[in-house]
């Protein structure tokens, strides 16, 4: 969402949650106590969004230029069919499994990492940098000739890995050559410029020629 934001210039108020530990206002807003949430407008006209594809879906809809989900609907299809894979499949097999090992029970003090889930999580990503590798490869962004939501929900899970050092780039080049032109895009800057208190990404997190 944060990147779609920035993408159309939309300007907008950000709020830090805990979704481990929800605030009364995000399960006001939310019920499932679950971010992102999109706030718009206030009082009596005050409207709330849930999910992070329906937001930006929404965004994209009413938001002026640049459009991200295709122009017509087989490109938009293959657009939500890449936004599902990295929200879902990407999210399940490699980013909840090391941020949550790696990031999460250290904020919430829950023990040591699971070093088989980790294990885990590593071996996963490789397939998946080969498939961003291919298709960009054969495409010049993952869905098509533009930048859509696809690549900007891979690159969102991408960020979190990399700000652990989990990514194997120099196994991926052609990964990695995307990566770093979306990375280099000012939608990312402040996404960058993101840390955990008491934990620093690697030196290359932020370096934009890695």
């Amino acid at each position: 969402m944060r990147l779609v934001l920035a993408e159309k210039a939309v300007p907008c108020d950000m709020y830090v949650e805990r979704p481990w530990d929800p605030s009364a206002d995000l399960l006001a807003h939310n019920p499932a106590g679950e971010v992102p949430v999109l706030a718009i407008g206030n009082g009596d006209d005050k409207r709330v969004l849930c999910d992070a594809t329906a937001i930006c879906e929404y965004l994209d809809e009413t938001q002026s230029s640049p459009g991200l989900l295709g122009k017509d609907p087989f490109a938009r299809a293959e657009v939500r069919r890449l936004v599902a894979w990295f929200e879902r499949k990407f999210a399940w097999e490699v980013t909840a499994l090391l941020a949550g090992e790696k990031a999460l029970k250290r904020l919430v003090g829950a023990g040591e990492p699971d070093s088989v889930l980790i294990r885990t999580a590593c071996h996963n990503i490789h397939p998946h940098l080969e498939y961003i590798g291919e298709l960009a490869e054969k495409r010049n962004w993952l869905a098509g000739e533009r930048l859509t939501l696809a690549d900007l929900a891979a690159a969102a899970q991408l960020s979190v890995v990399d700000y652990l050092g989990d990514v194997p780039w120099n196994q991926h080049p052609m990964a990695k050559e995307w990566y770093a032109r979306i990375k280099s895009r000012p939608s990312f800057r402040d996404l960058l410029g993101d840390h955990i208190a008491g934990f620093p990404p690697p030196s290359h997190y932020a370096d934009l020629d890695f």
